[in-house]
């Protein structure tokens, strides 16, 4: 898996691209993990190109949101999920604790 972050006026965008599996999901992790901790909690994660999500990646989005969340700082928020993407998460049941963009550009703009 491939992770790239990019730093924009009013949040940060995160992208992968590959799987995200219990071999990968730690180095989401690490990258978002590092983010929050230099006070960036307004979140954008492009997920156009991420081929499968695990229970380990779910685990590390959620991990993420409630860090993001925490006292009302900002939001993970989610952009371009694939179908596949999408109905993990909904089976899940963690489609209502993300708000979802069908684009960047959107899901920047409103962060």
């Amino acid at each position: 898996m491939e992770v790239n972050v990019s730093e924009h006026k009013n949040c940060v965008l995160i992208d992968a691209k590959g799987r995200i599996d219990s071999s990968t999901a730690p180095q989401l992790e690490e990258t978002f993990n590092s983010l929050t901790g230099k006070g960036k909690y307004k979140l954008v994660f492009d997920m156009s190109e991420v081929d499968y999500i695990s229970s380990a990646g779910l685990r590390v989005l959620i991990s993420t949101q409630k860090t993001c969340k925490r006292y009302n700082r900002g939001q993970l928020v989610l952009a371009s999920v694939p179908e596949r993407v999408y109905d993990a998460l909904d089976l899940a049941g963690f489609v209502h604790l993300f708000t979802i963009y069908d684009d960047v550009t959107t899901a920047v703009a409103n962060v």
